[in-house]
């Protein structure tokens, strides 16, 4: 079971214009977001019943719901202060400080899907507290880039750990993965990640 994976690069310097007419410039996007995920949640029922009938996820399905969450998730950044790039349209980013990913697993649990809107109520509980917290940070950080023009690294990584829960929460209530939420990335992921890397020669 996996999560998807997401990390941006806290930029030293922001734009204290672009941080001052955030809500304005996110417009566009936060509604093709909305729309785009009105269709999510129709075809998210159509996998349920895939699911339950064959404990498969359908592949084209799992594709499209990666495609709307990672431009999601670019988006709510964005619109969240963490970074100023404004984000390109679609799935495919425009050269913002983002990385995400997220690997597709065919095999999932019937009984854990059948239960999904139940099994995840206390996971909901801990998304409104940590959205709640992340609203009032955001507020925060926008005071301290319009004065300094930096964002705070404790500050700017409590906001990226909000976003990577809400990201793992959505995938487990799309049925995309059937690991629990978590802000935590995924270790396995990690690994994978720096499998290139090797250690400095002494």
């Amino acid at each position: 079971m996996n999560r998807p994976q997401f990390d941006i690069e806290n930029v030293q310097i922001r734009k204290r214009v672009s941080t001052l007419f955030r809500m304005i410039l996110a417009i566009p996007h936060l509604l093709v977001v909305e729309v785009w995920g009105s269709v999510i949640q129709l075809v998210t029922f159509f996998q349920w019943w895939i699911i339950l009938f064959t404990g498969k996820r359908n592949h084209g399905i799992w594709s499209f719901q990666n495609s709307w969450l990672g431009y999601s998730t670019r988006v709510n950044s964005y619109f969240g202060l963490l970074f100023d790039k404004w984000p390109a349209f679609g799935d495919t980013p425009g050269g913002e400080p983002t990385t995400y990913s997220f690997e597709y697993e065919s095999k999932a649990r019937k009984v854990s899907t059948f239960f999904r809107l139940i099994l995840a109520i206390p996971a909901f509980f801990i998304y409104l507290f940590l959205t709640f917290v992340g609203v009032m940070v955001t507020i925060g950080s926008w005071f301290v880039i319009m004065f300094t023009g930096r964002h705070p690294q404790g500050m700017f990584d409590f906001l990226l750990k909000v976003r990577r829960y809400s990201n793992s929460l959505s995938a487990y209530t799309m049925l995309m993965t059937d690991a629990y939420p978590s802000s935590e990335q995924d270790s396995a992921a990690l690994v994978r990640e720096n499998a290139n890397w090797n250690p400095p020669s002494v």
